[in-house]
């Protein structure tokens, strides 16, 4: 047993020591970071005129907006940087959803082997035959309605009860209920890569050493499971993870693009997008509608993509090969 430890405790530190040398990789985590606080903290800072609606739609860049305002009057800045909060936070919550799932469902795929891995393993090929977007339309179609009803139960229990303040954040969270449906329709399509690589390593982690020893101690599947493989395939999780967040955020721009997905008065890349492609004329151009929104989200989805293969080159082994 202690010689088959010793490589597992080098493999760590030798994957942060690559990380750490990836130059890309980390000037990509610092902008995320930067921009994760930005999006947080400034909105909170710009004053209340800038955030409501007024007559001085369509004003170009100035002292006054630094990056114009938009149809409705509204400061760029202040929707770009809401745009961003719900993009990313879109991208995280719904990638961590499939990350649950997917990593559950590999597991237990790979761990069972034969018939009961076959029949997960034609599930997910048949689940993957449905065009992706077509298969979050569905979803997104029959979650909307769910959701609102749910919403509108909890807000009129609340009331009854004199919750005040639980019936006001109901009422609220039932502006922006389509955020909820994109978030959980995402995650419940994005999990089906996830769970082919867990099920990848796990086939490979269940020969080794310390399983088979776990196995012969009475250790049940799920202590094995638990205790044993999930922490051994922890990096790769969080590098997949990584690769998850741009496709999730990219998904739902495209839908809120074709205008089924974020609606008023939340905002996100895709629909400012969808926005500044509706006013963008050969006559008037109002270029910053649309060239602000692409340009941060470009930024974004290729700094995810940086730190993803950064952490894929320091974690997975195959890719090291």
């Amino acid at each position: 047993m202690p010689e088959a430890a010793a490589p597992a405790a080098i493999a760590r530190p030798d994957g942060w020591q690559i990380l750490k040398r990836n130059r890309a990789a980390l000037i990509a985590l610092g902008f995320l970071a930067c921009l994760s606080l930005i999006a947080i903290v400034v909105p909170l800072l710009l004053p209340e005129a800038l955030k409501l609606t007024s007559s001085n739609s369509f004003v170009p860049p100035s002292s006054a907006h630094l990056l114009g305002t938009d149809v409705n009057g509204q400061d760029m800045l202040y929707r770009l940087l809401s745009g961003a909060r719900v993009s990313l936070g879109v991208g995280l919550v719904g990638a961590l959803i499939s990350l649950g799932i997917g990593t559950l469902y590999g597991m237990i795929s790979g761990y069972a082997g034969g018939r009961v891995d076959g029949v997960m393993m034609r599930t997910i090929e048949v689940l993957q035959s449905v065009p992706r977007i077509l298969f979050i339309m569905i979803l997104i179609a029959a979650l909307d309605e769910y959701v609102k009803e749910w919403v509108d139960g909890w807000r009129l229990s609340a009331e009854a009860h004199g919750w005040g303040w639980t019936a006001k954040v109901m009422t609220d969270l039932k502006a922006y209920s389509k955020v909820l449906v994109m978030v959980v329709s995402l995650g419940l399509v994005e999990w089906l890569t996830m769970a082919r690589i867990v099920r990848g390593q796990v086939l490979v982690l269940r020969e080794m050493t310390f399983v088979t020893a776990s196995r012969a101690m009475g250790q049940s599947a799920w202590g094995v499971l638990w205790r044993h493989l999930l922490p051994n395939l922890s990096t790769i999780i969080l590098t997949y993870l990584t690769l998850t967040i741009p496709a999730v955020i990219l998904d739902e721009s495209l839908l809120s693009f074709l205008g089924l997905g974020i609606e008023d008065p939340a905002a996100s890349w895709g629909s400012l997008l969808k926005d500044g492609a509706q006013v963008i004329n050969p006559i008037e151009s109002k270029w910053w509608l649309l060239v602000f929104p692409a340009l941060l989200m470009s930024a974004s989805l290729l700094a995810l993509n940086f730190l993803g293969d950064g952490l894929r080159d320091a974690f997975d082994p195959k890719s090291r090969e």
